[in-house]
């Protein structure tokens, strides 16, 4: 746990850092990729330095804590902050992922109007509109029912939501939880949907590309080639997006098939456990993904280097 949070929070600050010392950095598509690494640094901030304390707590007292599963009695307790923190984090993880699809796709299939619809303006405000409606989200089991609190699970090692049983039997509204993987799975869908689109016309370019090179479409294309075709690293980025999506389904699979199993009544505790956890990864995976492949992002760390090297000799000066 200590590992992962050093690495989550590491890997996202240095994205941070790129952004912030760097202008060719601040583009629509590089808020974005800031949006998910503050998302991504907050459950290495927050959610996994309070397992680990809780952990420890359990080693060294052997005895459980007030937010323990099963003997929390307080009207709040520390993972009514921590529950809904990594819940909001992942969904807005999801919905960021989205947005950098539909970024990549109007630079793929509008790439003559790219500037004009994409603005700084217009991706800060879907930004924001993605925190609050995310972090609406993940409240909202609290918000609509009295039948849910929030409480450190023995199985997952995380705070998670859990059903306040009625004589042993769940509650009527217990699959009010079933919002969040329904919330995912729809925008996965429409990220996948959207990234098929976009990958169909780059391989329609390409083959267009190829007949041209060989002179097969040198009448039909005239002396200027393809009139509207994508750059180079717009193709590159809606390949790298495509992947983040991927990484992004399936390590929210798992959680999404305990969430299913928990509403009709089946605890799956060492599975429980693995789901989780593979989801918190996916914070490391987003920024070895989705940074590193991006040249944008590569420059921007050389040029830190850099700067870094170039100020001591500047002092010696």
């Amino acid at each position: 746990m200590v590992s992962l949070a050093f690495a989550i929070v590491v890997g996202n600050v240095v994205t941070l850092t790129v952004f912030m010392q760097t202008r060719h950095s601040r583009t629509p598509q590089g808020y974005l990729k800031v949006s998910l690494a503050i998302a991504d640094m907050m459950v290495g901030v927050w959610v996994v330095p309070f397992s680990v304390y809780t952990e420890i707590s359990l080693m060294v007292t052997r005895a459980p804590p007030p937010w323990y599963q099963g003997i929390s009695t307080e009207s709040w307790q520390p993972c009514m902050l921590i529950g809904p923190v990594f819940a909001g984090c992942t969904f807005v993880s999801i919905s960021t992922i989205f947005l950098m699809t539909m970024e990549r796709s109007v630079a793929i299939l509008r790439p003559l109007h790219k500037d004009t619809l994409v603005t700084r303006h217009r991706i800060l405000f879907l930004i924001i509109l993605s925190w609050t409606g995310s972090f609406l989200l993940a409240m909202s089991p609290l918000m609509l029912s009295n039948s849910f609190t929030l409480e450190y699970n023995e199985c997952s090692r995380m705070c998670n939501y859990a059903p306040l049983l009625i004589k042993n039997q769940l509650p009527p509204d217990a699959n009010i939880l079933l919002l969040f993987p329904a919330f995912d799975f729809s925008l996965l869908g429409g990220t996948l949907a959207v990234n098929i689109i976009s990958f169909t016309s780059i391989r329609r370019y390409s083959r267009k590309r190829k007949l041209l090179s060989e002179g097969s479409l040198g009448t039909d294309m005239g002396a200027g080639g393809c009139p509207h075709r994508p750059s180079f690293s717009d193709i590159k980025a809606a390949k790298t997006i495509g992947i983040l999506t991927f990484a992004f389904t399936a390590s929210f699979s798992p959680i999404a098939v305990f969430v299913l199993g928990n509403v009709v009544g089946f605890t799956w505790c060492n599975f429980s456990f693995l789901a989780f956890w593979i989801l918190t990864g996916n914070s490391c995976c987003n920024v070895i993904i989705y940074s590193v492949r991006d040249h944008r992002f590569r420059k921007g760390l050389t040029l830190l280097f850099q700067r870094d090297r170039a100020q001591p000799h500047s002092e010696k000066s």
